[in-house]
Order: C-alpha cells, then sequence, then structure tokens
C-alpha cells in the first residue's frame, strides 16, 4: 500500500470536508446552548408529553426552547426568558400550567451571562492548553529520534492533524447549528478534548514505529514512513472500529440527552482515525521533503 505515494490526494480529501465547516464558521458561527449564552434549565417530573410542556413555556414568551428526556418520568427544559421578564414570574407561569396537568417542577436553575463568559472563556482556555501540552508532550518523547527528522517535527504535524479533527467537528456542528438549529453546551467541550486525546493517541502508535524503524532500516524516509503506517494500520482500525461500534449503538438506542454528545464523539473519532493515518504522516514526509528541497537551494546559490 503505497499510503505516502498518494499523500497530496489525502490532503484534498481533507479540505473537502474541512472547507464547508470553515466556510459555516466564518458566515454563522456555532449556536451556543444555555452553558455559553445563559439562561433557564428546569428539571420537571410528572410527565413524558414534551409538546405539552414546550407549549407551556411558549404561552409565557419563553424562547430557543429545548425539551429532552432524562430518563424515568422526567423531562429536562432549556429556555430563555422573554425579553425584560424576570426569570421567577416565567418559572412560577409554567410551576401553575404544570400543576393542571398532575406535573412538577423538581428543580430550577438560571444560568446568568457572567457565568456563561466564564463557560466560554474556560473552553477555549481548555482546548488551546490541551494543544500546547501535546506538543511539548510530544516533541520531548520523541526527543531521541534518529535523523532526518526532528522531534519538534512530531510535535508539530501531531497538532496539525488534531486541528483538522477539531476543525471538522465545530464545522459539522456550525452546519447543523445553522440547518437544524442544534446548540452546543458544556458536553460538546468535553466530546472535542476526549476526541483529540484519541487521535493523539492512534498518531503515536504510528509515531513510536517511524522511531523504531528509523533506528533499524536505511530505506529512504518515505519508504520507512509508509512501512511504518503499513504496519500499524490494523491495529488502529481495529481499535477505531471498536469505539465506532459502541458509539454507533448509543446514538441509536442512547438517551436524547446524550445523542448530541455521542454525535460529536462518533465525528472526531472517525476524523481522528483518519488524519492520524492519512494526515499526520504523510506531513512528516511533506515537511522532510520541504527541508530537503530547501537544503538543496541554498547550497546551490553558495555554490
Amino acid at each position: 500500500m503505497n499510503i505516502i505515494g498518494r499523500r497530496r490526494l489525502w490532503f484534498a480529501i481533507s479540505l473537502i470536508v474541512i472547507i464547508p465547516g470553515i466556510i459555516s464558521i466564518a458566515l454563522w458561527g456555532l449556536r451556543p446552548g444555555i452553558d455559553f449564552a445563559g439562561g433557564q434549565v428546569m428539571e420537571i417530573a410528572g410527565t413524558q408529553d414534551q409538546q405539552f410542556v414546550r407549549e407551556s413555556l411558549e404561552s409565557v414568551g419563553a424562547r430557543d426552547i429545548v425539551v429532552t428526556t432524562t430518563g424515568g418520568d422526567r423531562l429536562l427544559a432549556r429556555y430563555r426568558d422573554a425579553e425584560g421578564k424576570d426569570s421567577t414570574v416565567t418559572s412560577n407561569e409554567v410551576k401553575a400550567k404544570l400543576q393542571a396537568r398532575n406535573a412538577q417542577q423538581t428543580s430550577f436553575e438560571s444560568i446568568g451571562p457572567a457565568v456563561s463568559r466564564a463557560i466560554t472563556r474556560n473552553a477555549f482556555v481548555s482546548v488551546g492548553l490541551a494543544w500546547l501540552v501535546i506538543v511539548c508532550f510530544i516533541a520531548f518523547a520523541f526527543r531521541n529520534t534518529p535523523p532526518p527528522v526532528s522531534p519538534w517535527s512530531f510535535g508539530v504535524t501531531a497538532i496539525i492533524a488534531l486541528l483538522h479533527d477539531t476543525v471538522v467537528i465545530v464545522g459539522i456542528f456550525s452546519l447543523l447549528g445553522h440547518f437544524a438549529k442544534v446548540e452546543i453546551d458544556s458536553l460538546f467541550v468535553t466530546a472535542v478534548l476526549t476526541a483529540i486525546g484519541f487521535s493523539v493517541h492512534d498518531t503515536i502508535v504510528v509515531y513510536d514505529r517511524i522511531r523504531e524503524n528509523l533506528k533499524r532500516s536505511n530505506e529512504q524516509f518515505e519508504v520507512i514512513v509508509n512501512d511504518s503506517i503499513v504496519e500499524t494500520l490494523a491495529r488502529s482500525l481495529a481499535t477505531s472500529l471498536t469505539v465506532v461500534f459502541t458509539l454507533v449503538a448509543l446514538l441509536i438506542f442512547g438517551g436524547e440527552t446524550i445523542r448530541l454528545f455521542v454525535l460529536a464523539l462518533l465525528i472526531g473519532i472517525v476524523s481522528g482515525t483518519y488524519s492520524s493515518i492519512f494526515n499526520a504522516a504523510p506531513m512528516l514526509v511533506a515537511w522532510h521533503t520541504f527541508k530537503m528541497k530547501r537544503a538543496k537551494k541554498k547550497r546551490l546559490k553558495k555554490a
């Protein structure tokens, strides 16, 4: 299998996948949920009639209503109050309508703008710190790699692959937010970080095999990288497919409250598997080829 020889094809496929998402992010961004934009969260017991709960909230002026099941006979309603209306007034009005159907409000939480801004800031910081730590860790772990690659080339190409995975997840959810009104919450950030961790694990498996083959082979760098990918391909696919099958089962049979979380994980795992095989290691070769060409040009200028 000549995976490295077709690296331009794999890069092109990645661009085709991420460009619509990048355009969507630039035009529409993400559709923030209650966690990021602020709003109210109400738990309701005694009814499974989501339409009744939704109509009750709409009748008192609530906006951006999302009603989901939480298990048993409970529902979770997320919404924003009508402009200029106090959240306590809305809650009491809904409580009265629920009691008419022998249902009751079991908990109520209001997430203010200050809290939502802090959650948003922490989400960006957590993802940024994860990238930074991964770069430094990989560079340190591969510090004894034989020539012709440097330890930092492993870290930088791994981060580019992770950036690809992040853009894929965020881009798809941007499109879903615009066309299907799908909102993101703090679980979405958890899914992104989990997918990043899984992707870098797969990438390190390939990189470790490249390092070992560099020590015992005199083949060209491109050949060594290709052989390393092929040698780890079965393991990477088997590991990823095991997780994918589990996530598909959860997506189909799991509850409504975790469906978007599972979908984000599923997208991230599939994208991470692709990028660790077809992006990260081929980028090492592209990096090495670029360095060799630049060094050759410098030698020709000196001559």
